[in-house]
Protein backbone atom coordinates (compact mmCIF):
# COMPACT_ATOMS: atom_id res chain seq x y z
CA UNK A 1 0.00 0.00 0.00
CA UNK A 2 0.97 3.32 -0.71
CA UNK A 3 0.41 6.79 1.32
CA UNK A 4 0.21 10.45 -0.63
CA UNK A 5 3.38 12.65 -0.42
CA UNK A 6 1.35 15.30 1.57
CA UNK A 7 2.27 17.34 4.95
CA UNK A 8 1.38 15.38 7.16
CA UNK A 9 0.86 12.26 5.39
CA UNK A 10 2.95 9.39 7.78
CA UNK A 11 0.34 10.27 10.09
CA UNK A 12 -2.18 8.33 8.49
CA UNK A 13 -2.20 4.20 8.13
CA UNK A 14 -3.12 2.16 5.17
CA UNK A 15 -4.72 -1.51 4.82
CA UNK A 16 -1.67 -2.87 6.65
CA UNK A 17 -2.02 -1.46 10.43
CA UNK A 18 -5.96 -1.30 10.27
CA UNK A 19 -5.42 -4.81 11.53
CA UNK A 20 -3.25 -3.61 14.26
CA UNK A 21 -5.55 -0.32 15.96
CA UNK A 22 -4.99 -0.66 19.53
CA UNK A 23 -9.01 0.55 19.70
CA UNK A 24 -11.90 0.82 18.06
CA UNK A 25 -11.54 4.75 16.36
CA UNK A 26 -14.99 6.84 17.18
CA UNK A 27 -14.23 8.55 13.70
CA UNK A 28 -12.65 7.34 10.82
CA UNK A 29 -11.80 8.74 7.60
CA UNK A 30 -11.34 6.20 4.57
CA UNK A 31 -9.62 7.70 1.50
CA UNK A 32 -9.52 5.90 -1.72
CA UNK A 33 -12.50 4.29 -4.30
CA UNK A 34 -11.33 1.23 -5.07
CA UNK A 35 -12.23 -2.43 -3.61
CA UNK A 36 -9.66 -1.77 -0.12
CA UNK A 37 -11.50 1.45 0.62
CA UNK A 38 -14.85 0.27 0.12
CA UNK A 39 -14.17 -2.53 2.22
CA UNK A 40 -12.62 -1.07 4.89
CA UNK A 41 -15.03 1.68 5.35
CA UNK A 42 -17.84 -1.09 5.58
CA UNK A 43 -15.57 -2.70 8.23
CA UNK A 44 -15.12 0.42 10.77
CA UNK A 45 -19.00 1.42 10.17
CA UNK A 46 -19.99 -2.08 11.05
CA UNK A 47 -17.62 -1.64 14.32
CA UNK A 48 -19.54 1.50 15.24
CA UNK A 49 -17.73 4.16 13.72
CA UNK A 50 -18.18 7.39 12.20
CA UNK A 51 -17.32 6.44 9.05
CA UNK A 52 -16.01 9.11 5.64
CA UNK A 53 -14.72 8.30 3.10
CA UNK A 54 -13.47 10.55 0.13
CA UNK A 55 -12.81 9.89 -3.51
CA UNK A 56 -11.25 12.14 -5.90
CA UNK A 57 -13.27 10.99 -8.71
CA UNK A 58 -17.41 11.80 -9.59
CA UNK A 59 -17.74 7.81 -8.95
CA UNK A 60 -15.95 5.38 -7.17
CA UNK A 61 -15.12 1.72 -8.49
CA UNK A 62 -13.93 2.94 -11.82
CA UNK A 63 -13.70 0.02 -14.42
CA UNK A 64 -16.96 -1.74 -12.59
CA UNK A 65 -20.49 -1.10 -14.47
CA UNK A 66 -21.84 2.25 -13.84
CA UNK A 67 -25.12 1.05 -12.27
CA UNK A 68 -23.19 -1.52 -9.69
CA UNK A 69 -21.45 2.02 -8.89
CA UNK A 70 -24.27 4.10 -8.35
CA UNK A 71 -25.95 1.64 -6.78
CA UNK A 72 -23.18 0.84 -3.88
CA UNK A 73 -22.86 4.57 -3.59
CA UNK A 74 -26.71 4.74 -2.12
CA UNK A 75 -26.48 1.73 -0.33
CA UNK A 76 -23.69 3.21 1.76
CA UNK A 77 -25.13 6.28 1.99
CA UNK A 78 -28.51 5.36 3.41
CA UNK A 79 -26.60 2.91 5.69
CA UNK A 80 -24.89 6.35 7.64
CA UNK A 81 -21.67 6.33 5.57
CA UNK A 82 -21.19 9.70 4.21
CA UNK A 83 -18.97 9.26 0.91
CA UNK A 84 -17.79 12.62 -0.46
CA UNK A 85 -16.78 12.52 -3.78
CA UNK A 86 -14.75 14.65 -5.78
CA UNK A 87 -12.64 15.27 -2.40
CA UNK A 88 -9.52 14.98 -1.11
CA UNK A 89 -7.10 15.49 1.20
CA UNK A 90 -4.45 17.86 1.34
CA UNK A 91 -2.95 17.98 4.46
CA UNK A 92 -2.74 16.26 7.98
CA UNK A 93 -2.21 17.45 11.26
CA UNK A 94 -1.81 16.08 14.33
CA UNK A 95 -4.63 17.75 17.28
CA UNK A 96 -5.31 17.08 20.77
CA UNK A 97 -8.15 15.88 20.17
CA UNK A 98 -7.28 13.61 17.13
CA UNK A 99 -6.26 14.26 13.30
CA UNK A 100 -7.49 17.30 11.26
CA UNK A 101 -7.62 16.59 7.80
CA UNK A 102 -7.72 20.14 5.60
CA UNK A 103 -9.23 18.85 1.95
CA UNK A 104 -8.24 20.67 -0.96
CA UNK A 105 -11.21 22.74 -1.22
CA UNK A 106 -10.13 24.33 1.93
CA UNK A 107 -12.57 22.39 4.17
CA UNK A 108 -11.43 20.97 7.99
CA UNK A 109 -12.89 17.59 9.25
CA UNK A 110 -10.85 15.86 11.89
CA UNK A 111 -11.11 11.83 12.86
CA UNK A 112 -9.37 9.73 15.04
CA UNK A 113 -7.93 7.21 11.82
CA UNK A 114 -7.52 8.62 8.45
CA UNK A 115 -6.83 5.39 6.55
CA UNK A 116 -5.69 5.69 2.86
CA UNK A 117 -6.39 3.14 0.34
CA UNK A 118 -5.62 4.73 -2.90
CA UNK A 119 -3.43 2.45 -4.48
CA UNK A 120 -0.65 -0.53 -4.15
CA UNK A 121 2.84 -0.65 -6.22
CA UNK A 122 5.30 -3.86 -6.24
CA UNK A 123 7.04 -4.48 -4.05
CA UNK A 124 10.41 -5.20 -6.24
CA UNK A 125 12.57 -2.42 -4.58
CA UNK A 126 15.74 -3.94 -2.69
CA UNK A 127 15.23 -7.46 -4.83
CA UNK A 128 18.62 -6.87 -6.74
CA UNK A 129 16.39 -6.75 -10.18
CA UNK A 130 18.39 -3.91 -12.12
CA UNK A 131 22.26 -5.63 -11.11
CA UNK A 132 20.52 -8.88 -12.79
CA UNK A 133 19.02 -7.17 -15.52
CA UNK A 134 15.42 -7.67 -15.01
CA UNK A 135 13.42 -4.39 -16.10
CA UNK A 136 10.93 -2.67 -14.89
CA UNK A 137 8.25 -0.17 -15.98
CA UNK A 138 8.10 3.34 -14.40
CA UNK A 139 5.56 1.80 -11.29
CA UNK A 140 8.36 -0.88 -10.58
CA UNK A 141 6.34 -3.85 -11.93
CA UNK A 142 8.62 -6.67 -14.03
CA UNK A 143 7.68 -6.63 -17.39
CA UNK A 144 7.32 -10.08 -18.88
CA UNK A 145 5.87 -11.46 -22.18
CA UNK A 146 3.47 -13.45 -22.58
CA UNK A 147 5.18 -16.28 -21.51
CA UNK A 148 6.13 -14.72 -18.42
CA UNK A 149 9.50 -14.79 -19.24
CA UNK A 150 11.21 -11.40 -17.96
CA UNK A 151 14.17 -9.49 -20.18
CA UNK A 152 16.40 -12.51 -18.43
CA UNK A 153 16.07 -15.24 -19.70
CA UNK A 154 16.24 -17.65 -16.89
CA UNK A 155 13.94 -15.53 -14.54
CA UNK A 156 10.21 -15.59 -14.81
CA UNK A 157 7.33 -13.26 -12.98
CA UNK A 158 3.83 -14.16 -12.28
CA UNK A 159 1.19 -12.39 -9.60
CA UNK A 160 0.48 -9.06 -8.59
CA UNK A 161 4.58 -7.88 -8.79
CA UNK A 162 4.04 -7.88 -13.27
CA UNK A 163 0.89 -5.57 -12.82
CA UNK A 164 -1.92 -7.09 -14.98
CA UNK A 165 -5.11 -8.23 -12.72
CA UNK A 166 -4.11 -7.89 -9.42
CA UNK A 167 -5.96 -10.80 -7.79
CA UNK A 168 -5.27 -13.63 -5.84
CA UNK A 169 -6.87 -16.26 -8.10
CA UNK A 170 -5.44 -14.83 -11.24
CA UNK A 171 -1.98 -14.58 -9.34
CA UNK A 172 -2.54 -18.32 -8.98
CA UNK A 173 -3.56 -19.02 -12.71
CA UNK A 174 -0.27 -17.79 -13.93
CA UNK A 175 1.69 -19.59 -11.61
CA UNK A 176 -0.25 -22.83 -12.85
CA UNK A 177 0.17 -21.64 -16.53
CA UNK A 178 3.86 -20.91 -15.83
CA UNK A 179 4.56 -24.37 -13.82
CA UNK A 180 2.96 -26.46 -16.88
CA UNK A 181 4.57 -24.84 -18.92
CA UNK A 182 7.85 -25.38 -17.90
CA UNK A 183 7.81 -28.46 -16.30
CA UNK A 184 4.61 -30.02 -17.11
CA UNK A 185 5.29 -30.26 -21.42
CA UNK A 186 1.58 -28.25 -21.59
CA UNK A 187 2.62 -24.77 -22.58
CA UNK A 188 -0.17 -22.38 -21.80
CA UNK A 189 -1.02 -18.66 -20.52
CA UNK A 190 -4.05 -17.20 -18.44
CA UNK A 191 -7.05 -15.98 -20.04
CA UNK A 192 -7.34 -12.63 -18.61
CA UNK A 193 -11.37 -12.51 -20.50
CA UNK A 194 -14.10 -13.14 -18.40
CA UNK A 195 -12.26 -13.02 -14.70
CA UNK A 196 -15.03 -13.30 -11.64
CA UNK A 197 -14.38 -10.76 -9.24
CA UNK A 198 -15.79 -9.78 -5.50
CA UNK A 199 -15.71 -6.45 -3.59
CA UNK A 200 -16.54 -7.53 0.11
CA UNK A 201 -18.37 -3.65 0.50
CA UNK A 202 -21.57 -4.15 2.44
CA UNK A 203 -23.52 -5.02 0.49
CA UNK A 204 -21.02 -6.91 -2.00
CA UNK A 205 -20.41 -7.28 -5.27
CA UNK A 206 -19.95 -9.75 -7.61
CA UNK A 207 -19.48 -9.28 -11.65
CA UNK A 208 -18.25 -11.03 -14.42
CA UNK A 209 -17.31 -10.39 -18.19
CA UNK A 210 -18.41 -7.03 -19.65
CA UNK A 211 -20.10 -3.38 -18.16
CA UNK A 212 -22.84 -2.06 -20.18
CA UNK A 213 -19.87 1.05 -21.42
CA UNK A 214 -17.41 -1.88 -22.03
CA UNK A 215 -20.23 -3.67 -23.91
CA UNK A 216 -21.53 -1.24 -26.11
CA UNK A 217 -18.06 -0.27 -27.08
CA UNK A 218 -17.42 -3.11 -28.15
CA UNK A 219 -20.63 -4.63 -29.89
CA UNK A 220 -22.92 -1.07 -30.43
CA UNK A 221 -26.26 -2.46 -29.66
CA UNK A 222 -26.69 -4.46 -26.50
CA UNK A 223 -29.50 -5.76 -24.45
CA UNK A 224 -29.94 -4.88 -20.81
CA UNK A 225 -31.97 -7.05 -18.06
CA UNK A 226 -31.85 -5.20 -15.18
CA UNK A 227 -33.93 -5.61 -11.78
CA UNK A 228 -33.79 -4.25 -7.90
CA UNK A 229 -35.39 -5.36 -4.99
CA UNK A 230 -35.69 -5.33 -1.49
CA UNK A 231 -34.62 -9.20 -0.29
CA UNK A 232 -37.78 -11.43 0.93
CA UNK A 233 -35.49 -11.83 4.60
CA UNK A 234 -35.15 -7.81 5.10
CA UNK A 235 -39.48 -7.81 5.21
CA UNK A 236 -38.49 -9.61 8.67
CA UNK A 237 -35.22 -7.70 9.36
CA UNK A 238 -36.57 -4.42 8.22
CA UNK A 239 -33.79 -3.68 7.02
CA UNK A 240 -34.32 -1.20 3.71
CA UNK A 241 -30.89 -2.53 1.89
CA UNK A 242 -31.34 -3.54 -1.59
CA UNK A 243 -30.01 -6.11 -4.25
CA UNK A 244 -29.53 -5.14 -7.70
CA UNK A 245 -28.69 -7.88 -10.38
CA UNK A 246 -28.00 -6.80 -14.45
CA UNK A 247 -27.48 -8.92 -17.67
CA UNK A 248 -25.71 -8.08 -20.34
CA UNK A 249 -26.66 -9.59 -23.65
CA UNK A 250 -25.34 -9.50 -27.42
CA UNK A 251 -28.41 -9.01 -29.35
CA UNK A 252 -27.90 -10.87 -31.90
CA UNK A 253 -26.24 -13.62 -30.96
CA UNK A 254 -27.79 -13.39 -27.45
CA UNK A 255 -24.61 -14.53 -26.17
CA UNK A 256 -24.54 -12.98 -21.92
CA UNK A 257 -21.86 -10.90 -22.26
CA UNK A 258 -21.47 -9.46 -18.20
CA UNK A 259 -23.51 -10.41 -15.74
CA UNK A 260 -23.27 -7.93 -12.53
CA UNK A 261 -24.66 -8.28 -9.04
CA UNK A 262 -24.89 -5.99 -5.68
CA UNK A 263 -26.60 -7.25 -2.87
CA UNK A 264 -25.80 -10.89 -0.26
CA UNK A 265 -24.13 -13.31 -1.25
CA UNK A 266 -22.75 -11.75 -4.13
CA UNK A 267 -19.27 -13.39 -4.51
CA UNK A 268 -20.56 -16.63 -3.99
CA UNK A 269 -22.73 -16.48 -6.85
CA UNK A 270 -20.84 -14.60 -9.33
CA UNK A 271 -18.29 -17.76 -8.95
CA UNK A 272 -20.77 -20.22 -11.00
CA UNK A 273 -22.18 -17.20 -13.18
CA UNK A 274 -18.42 -16.87 -14.59
CA UNK A 275 -18.40 -20.89 -15.47
CA UNK A 276 -21.60 -19.77 -17.37
CA UNK A 277 -20.20 -16.94 -18.96
CA UNK A 278 -16.38 -18.46 -19.71
CA UNK A 279 -18.58 -21.00 -21.44
CA UNK A 280 -20.36 -18.85 -23.69
CA UNK A 281 -23.83 -19.42 -22.06
CA UNK A 282 -27.00 -17.22 -23.64
CA UNK A 283 -29.74 -15.91 -22.25
CA UNK A 284 -32.18 -18.59 -23.75
CA UNK A 285 -29.63 -20.96 -21.41
CA UNK A 286 -30.23 -18.65 -18.31
CA UNK A 287 -34.30 -18.06 -19.19
CA UNK A 288 -34.34 -22.04 -19.64
CA UNK A 289 -32.79 -22.85 -16.17
CA UNK A 290 -34.92 -23.53 -13.42
CA UNK A 291 -34.71 -21.49 -10.53
CA UNK A 292 -34.08 -22.01 -6.82
CA UNK A 293 -37.31 -20.58 -4.71
CA UNK A 294 -36.47 -18.59 -2.51
CA UNK A 295 -33.13 -17.08 -3.37
CA UNK A 296 -31.97 -13.83 -4.78
CA UNK A 297 -30.02 -15.87 -7.33
CA UNK A 298 -33.33 -17.07 -9.21
CA UNK A 299 -33.60 -13.24 -10.76
CA UNK A 300 -30.79 -14.26 -12.92
CA UNK A 301 -32.91 -16.42 -14.41
CA UNK A 302 -36.18 -15.35 -14.20
CA UNK A 303 -35.36 -11.50 -15.69
CA UNK A 304 -37.87 -11.24 -19.15
CA UNK A 305 -38.01 -7.67 -19.35
CA UNK A 306 -35.02 -5.66 -21.20
CA UNK A 307 -34.34 -2.22 -20.09
CA UNK A 308 -35.83 0.49 -22.31
CA UNK A 309 -32.99 2.66 -24.21
CA UNK A 310 -33.83 5.93 -25.29
CA UNK A 311 -33.99 6.72 -28.77
CA UNK A 312 -30.64 8.24 -30.39
CA UNK A 313 -31.56 11.64 -31.02
CA UNK A 314 -32.85 12.97 -34.09
CA UNK A 315 -30.13 14.44 -36.89
CA UNK A 316 -29.25 17.89 -36.12
CA UNK A 317 -30.12 18.04 -32.93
Amino acid sequence: PMKPDIPGGDLAITSNEAFFLPERPERVIVVGGGYIAVEFAAIFHGYGAKVTQLYRGDLWLRGFDEDVRTHLATEYETAGIDVKFNSNIAKIEKMDSGLKATLEDGSVMEADVIMFATGRVPRTKNLGLEQAGVKTNEKGAIVVGDDYKTSVDSIYAVGDVIDRIQLTPVALAEGHCLADTLFGGKPRVADYRDVPTAVFSQPPIGTVGLTEEQARKEYGEVDIYRTSFRAMKHTISGRQEKTLMKLIVHPTTDKVLGVHMCGADSGEIIQLAGVAVKAGATKADFDSTIGVHPTSAEEFVTMRTKVEQPAPAAAGK
